[in-house]
């Protein structure tokens, strides 16, 4: 039986008279990649960031249900939401890369998590570029702007920087959209280790990529999850016909 770290019960999701997310129930098991994935405009954004409340900060939303990490309701009146932040390290579709130097983008991570002793600040970025094969591309140019970084770097450095907050999941809203296939080789192949360690969460539209890392497919349709399951499952026996169809390249 796998461990649950978030579970999504009768979730429901309005912006101004909009139904955008309907009566979504899905669990999110522990240390494992879990990909959400749909047509365009489905809510599968809307479903990440539900899951660590930048929903919030939308205009006039309602919701009803609840969503449990680590079985705490994350809507109870006693949350405290930067620190239920903190807990996820958030990819965004481009790097949001900080403006200032690679070395203290990665500092910034490790001062919000309160590791802010400078005799082993360095040790620590070090440590964190490490983690997604950035050290030896960036160790001599560490004061230089991470706006200086290709595209595909500064996406690691936001990884890296996500990191270093020491989250429990890794929220990921189609984190390879703007990379070349080979900086998008280098992140699924980062997920993939880091899931050792993580709990994944990916939104993606492209199959391919689902294929290669995920274990387990939350597929959505106008605002609903037609089907969930393990990806082998999934990609070898759908068993709803929207899900054959999007397999198949079919437009619903």
């Amino acid at each position: 039986m796998e461990n649950v770290k978030i579970e999504v019960e009768n979730f429901n999701l309005h912006i101004k008279n909009q139904h955008i997310l309907k009566n979504i129930n899905c669990c999110i098991p522990e240390k494992k990649i879990t990909v959400i994935m749909g047509y365009s405009g489905c809510g599968k954004t809307t479903l990440l960031k539900s899951m660590n409340r930048l929903t919030d900060l939308y205009n006039k939303v309602a919701i009803t249900g609840n969503i449990y990490l680590n079985n705490k309701n994350i809507y109870d009146k006693d949350i405290e939401i930067t620190e239920l932040r903190r807990k996820m390290g958030l990819m965004s579709q481009r790097p949001s890369s900080l403006p200032m130097s690679i070395f203290n983008n990665v500092a910034y991570g490790l001062k919000i998590s309160g590791r802010k002793k400078k005799i082993s600040m360095g040790l620590r970025i070090e440590h964190y570029l490490k983690q997604v094969n950035l050290w030896d591309e960036v160790k001599d140019r560490l004061h230089e702007p991470a706006n200086s970084l290709s595209i595909g770097q500064q996406q690691r450095l936001c990884l890296a920087r996500g990191l270093a907050v020491d989250p429990e999941l890794i929220l990921a809203d189609e984190p390879t959209s703007a990379l070349d296939p080979i900086s998008s080789a280098a992140i699924e192949n980062k997920f993939m280790d880091l899931k050792n360690s993580y709990t994944i969460v990916v939104v993606t539209h492209t199959l391919r990529q689902a294929q290669r890392i995920a274990d387990n497919i939350i597929f959505m349709n106008a605002g609903e999850i037609i089907e969930q399951s393990n990806a082998k499952d999934f990609f070898t026996n759908p068993k709803h016909e929207l899900s054959q169809k999007f397999i198949s390249g079919i437009l619903a």
